[in-house]
């Protein structure tokens, strides 16, 4: 079973989800450990009532960003974690962390990649007029929001939906299918290879496993 290693910065709502499916069976992988980089972040109470050891990493406590990223690579080396999943981790990763945990990262994003890289992704959709918006669950790689891509879920944006709306779509997409692409990285079936995702040994498209299809 395969030790997991969730990153956070606010409410944990994907680290729940993760936790519950974890409870269930749903995931060949155990959480054991959950870094944050806000000390008031909800999710650290998430983590404590399931019993997961958290620790808190600020940036003031470090001369750069480098020397933080290093020494939350040396804690998730401690912990001896084989996944890293970003769940809302709000802070760009060095090139150093990534380079060094090379295909085990995985990250999810609220919009469908590469549309919308980056943050206020909903409200660029509403402004540009889209009648769609999703969530990409992806590898991280060196570049913000650009890794190989391993599912995508589109959600509809209806003519009187207000933003809360929309992100209500998403994110039950989210706790839908986080927990289903981190049981297949603990299960040997997911990898990603010269930068491009496979599944059960095929290479996914460069928008991943679509969930509508």
């Amino acid at each position: 079973m395969k030790k997991i290693v969730v990153l956070i910065s606010g409410n944990g709502s994907n680290l729940q989800a993760i936790i519950e499916a974890q409870k269930i069976g749903k995931i060949s992988g155990q959480i054991c450990g959950v870094i944050c980089n806000n000390m008031e972040a909800y999710g650290l109470t998430r983590a404590k009532n399931a019993n997961i050891q958290t620790f808190v990493f600020l940036r003031k406590n470090y001369e750069s960003n480098l020397a933080m990223d290093l020494a939350i690579a040396e804690q998730i080396e401690i912990l001896g974690a084989e996944l890293i999943v970003l769940a809302g981790y709000m802070k760009i990763l060095t090139p150093e962390f990534t380079r060094q945990f090379e295909g085990k990262i995985l990250n999810i994003h609220p919009s469908l990649l590469p549309k919308y890289p980056g943050l206020n992704t909903y409200q660029r959709a509403v402004s540009a007029g889209d009648k769609e918006h999703g969530m990409t669950i992806h590898f991280v790689n060196e570049e913000v929001d650009a890794g190989a891509i391993v599912l995508q879920a589109k959600v509809p944006i209806y003519a009187d939906d207000a933003i809360d709306d929309i992100i209500s779509r998403v994110v039950e997409q989210e706790h839908r299918y986080y927990p289903l692409v981190i049981d297949w990285f603990c299960s040997g079936r997911l990898k990603v290879i010269n930068s491009k995702a496979y599944l059960d040994g095929k290479a996914l498209s460069e928008k991943g496993y679509a969930a509508d299809e």
